[in-house]
């Protein structure tokens, strides 16, 4: 049966380890791999209960490791097509933690773009975007500046390059009253990703789970999607804590664990 364990990063400390681990024997059994995740490695050393550090885990976002689904066919699709697009600008619309920003980075990666951000150097976009395809993310967060957006656009435009960008919301409900962009944006092809289905939320708790070398149990996997909020931002925050708290207490990840995490995040402590 595979292990819900990390393999430990490094071996285990030397000498006795404490005795709520282990008996005092001189040469104690093997504890069986399913036991020994978080009781070696990142966790060794710690005190029961206290929550590790956090070295954060980098989410795997290469072509191979998306998970598709029909709610994501469209985008797949044309980030697929790349060069052949029906419009040099094209706008992915989803909630968050919905997979755009890994759609973008496939992208990056088969075109090339270079990420770009108006708001820190609106010259310097202007300039790569006159080069090469560029990459505008989150672009409803925070202050939009529309003269230099619609600049943007038209240097796109003008030099046979391409721009993407990604949003929660379509463009018809960002704060534009440029009338020159408007008519730009209704030009763009924009492209809605909506929230997973059981089947993908399924699929990306494993992904999630395995980006931190856990391989949790399917009992716990149908048990956390069958009561945890639909969306991609909640399984994230769901994995991590429950990764944390399985290392601070050098345990497996168990139906009681899950069940305890979730009722956390009802109540809004995390």
């Amino acid at each position: 049966m595979a292990s819900n364990h990390r393999h430990p990063a490094a071996p285990p400390p030397q000498g006795p380890r404490p005795a709520a681990d282990q008996p005092e024997d001189q040469n104690p059994p093997p504890a069986p791999a399913r036991e020994s995740r978080h009781k070696s490695g990142r966790g060794a050393g710690q005190e029961p209960g206290q929550l590790p550090l956090d070295f954060g885990h980098r989410p795997a976002a290469s072509r191979d490791d998306l998970i598709e689904s029909d709610g994501l066919a469209g985008a797949l699709g044309l980030i697929d097509s790349w060069p052949h697009w029906p419009s040099p600008v094209v706008i992915l619309a989803g909630p968050t933690g919905s997979g755009k920003s890994h759609l973008a980075s496939i992208w990056v990666d088969k075109s090339g773009a270079v990420p770009v951000d108006l708001n820190a150097d609106a010259a310097a976009a202007m300039a790569v975007a006159a080069r090469g395809p560029v990459l505008i993310e989150d672009v409803d967060r925070g202050a939009l500046n529309e003269a230099d957006l619609f600049h943007l656009i038209n240097t796109v435009r003008a030099n046979g390059t391409a721009l993407m960008m990604t949003s929660r919301l379509w463009p018809a409900s960002w704060p534009v009253t440029l009338a020159d962009l408007v008519s730009r944006l209704k030009a763009a092809t924009t492209v809605e990703i909506g929230e997973p289905d059981d089947a993908l939320l399924a699929q990306l708790l494993v992904k999630l789970f395995a980006d931190r070398q856990i391989d949790a149990e399917q009992r716990v996997i149908a048990y956390l999607v069958s009561r945890m909020e639909r969306s991609l931002a909640t399984a994230v925050a769901l994995v991590a804590r429950l990764d944390a708290l399985a290392l601070a207490r050098q345990s497996k990840i168990s139906l009681r664990l899950a069940a305890e995490v979730l009722e956390e995040m009802d109540r809004g402590a995390v």
